[in-house]
């Protein structure tokens, strides 16, 4: 992982293997940092913005070679867009992708001035973040199972440094790289996890990792087995891993950052069906192998605490994942089954495919009953009808306490991962009716979102409660800035900032 520090200095002297300027779309003469090495370069870059072979459109990169005139022996002119639509996850994005074009060229060391600092209007922490987080998340690969060539030169880029010629500016600077670091850290454990093939990670490998991430943080943990969930009559849990050869587990990890007010707390369960074939209602076999990303939501979670436990924000945390594997056999469950929740609740198994749900039930259960949680928030690659609805662009939101609700959209816009909030009127629950239940595991293909979080709601009494549907950006098609192909760790970033939200309120 790329080592991203704040140091004092000048952009201009720098002996990096290449420095990085910037440029807002418009400007005809660079000014600041930039302008130093324009000057320095006999005003190069000015002739190229005149030539329109810079403009300074987002994203935009353009290298200069220096001939000598500076240490540096490139230069390369970064496009930040309009200066008015400037924001966090604008720096994300532009230094990711600035971050793999200079591992392209070969630059070890590289150097930048501070996007958007000053000028730009960003603080200096929170552009030394967004730049931390761009760079390492740009730069994040999954490549463990592939042979290498032993004659291919190595390229990682190893150190960048934030140069900052304003002594006053550089704690602000240094304390936004460290905290990008962290967070880029606990997003890259969950694409780790959602990358894995489900041959490596099953349930008992996931409960694994996550006591790995425990024990290194610091964090207590708990891991439920089969015999456990039978203890604490978790029926739809059982239900849905009785196809499955592989065990189940129930991982609790908890952080306790307000011990003196167990009340003051909240629970992040995340589902962690670490294969979903359908079951007996059999998915196509076209896109199946995303299905080893259905325990997104149950990575996210562990990568979030391994945040969340450094941080140390003043609030009880708890990070749950209900990690099974939904699997066709002779012993699987059946549509039309009749199966009873830990809260006593029946469920009709109308389709097994719709699995998330039973195990997010029994989870939620269990926090609410045995752990004494007072807000849950739930986080599943849940339904396909929300990429009907919202595409891979933006995460669904749904709840019964508009309270909850809020702060996620609120810790959403601050991270730049797009949420955005669904209805949940009375009129879509008549979908999940049944005549031989309390409730159907499935409402249809209307709303079918909906549906599904109106099922969940049958087991959030007494909590405050939101739902996000990550089915849509779970994963990405294709890399573009700080998101890279595959697995996008998406909502890490989002629950820690949700957690120190309501730790300072």
């Amino acid at each position: 992982m790329v080592n991203v520090t704040a140091i004092a200095g000048d952009i201009v002297t720098c002996d990096a293997d290449a420095i990085v300027v910037n440029l807002f779309d418009g400007i005809t003469s660079p000014g600041g940092g930039t302008g130093a090495v324009d000057k320095a370069l006999d005003g190069a870059i000015s002739a190229l913005i005149a030539d329109k072979e810079i403009t300074g459109k987002q994203g935009e990169i353009a290298m200069i070679h220096t001939l000598g005139k500076l240490p540096a022996k490139r230069v390369v002119v970064l496009g930040l867009g309009k200066r008015e639509k400037l924001s966090a996850n604008v720096v994300r994005q532009v230094s990711g992708a600035v971050a793999r074009y200079l591992k392209r060229i070969g630059a070890k060391r590289a150097a930048t001035l501070a996007h958007g600092a000053g000028i730009g209007g960003l603080d200096a922490g929170t552009s030394a973040q967004a730049m931390t987080e761009g760079t390492i998340l740009g730069l994040y690969t999954f490549t463990q199972y592939k042979l290498k060539k032993n004659d291919e030169p190595a390229k990682d880029l190893e150190v960048l440094e934030i140069i900052e010629q304003d002594a006053g500016r550089l704690p602000a600077l240094q304390a936004g790289a460290t905290k990008g670091t962290l967070l880029s850290e606990a997003v890259s454990i969950a694409r780790g996890l959602v990358n894995e093939p489900a041959n490596v990670v099953n349930p008992v490998k996931m409960a694994e990792v996550a006591s790995d991430v425990a024990t290194k943080v610091g964090l207590g943990i708990t891991v439920l087995g089969r015999e456990e969930m039978i203890e604490n009559s978790m029926g739809a849990m059982l239900a849905v891993t009785q196809g499955s050869a592989n065990e189940p587990r129930l991982i609790i990890m908890d952080y306790r950052g307000d011990p003196e007010h167990p009340d003051n707390n909240i629970a992040l369960v995340g589902k962690g069906i670490t294969f979903d074939s359908g079951g007996i209602s059999l998915k196509s076999a076209g896109g199946m192998w995303e299905m080893k990303g259905d325990m997104s939501g149950g990575a996210s979670v562990i990568g979030a605490m391994h945040a969340i436990a450094q941080l140390k924000p003043k609030l009880n945390v708890l990070g749950v994942v209900p990690a099974v594997e939904n699997m066709p056999s002779g012993t699987a469950q059946r549509p039309g089954d009749i199966i009873r929740a830990m809260n006593g609740k029946t469920i009709e198994v109308d389709n097994t495919d719709a699995e998330g749900r039973l195990v997010l039930a029994d989870a939620i259960c269990y926090v609410k009953e045995k752990m004494g949680a007072k807000r849950v928030v739930d986080i599943a690659t849940l339904t396909g009808a929300i990429v009907v609805a919202l595409g891979h662009v933006t995460t669904g939101v749904f709840g019964t306490s508009q309270t909850m609700v809020d702060a996620v959209l609120a810790a959403s816009k601050a991270t730049g991962e797009k949420m955005w909030q669904l209805p949940m009127f009375e009129e879509y629950k008549r979908q999940n009716h049944s005549e031989y239940a309390d409730v159907k595991n499935t409402g249809g293909r209307p709303a079918g979102s909906i549906a599904a979080a109106f099922f969940i709601s049958e087991f959030t009494d007494g909590v405050e409660w939101a739902h996000l549907d990550i089915a849509g950006t779970f994963m990405s098609e294709r890399t573009q800035g700080h998101q890279v192909k595959g697995a996008t760790g998406v909502p890490t970033r989002t629950l820690i900032e949700l957690v120190e939200q309501l730790a300072a309120s």
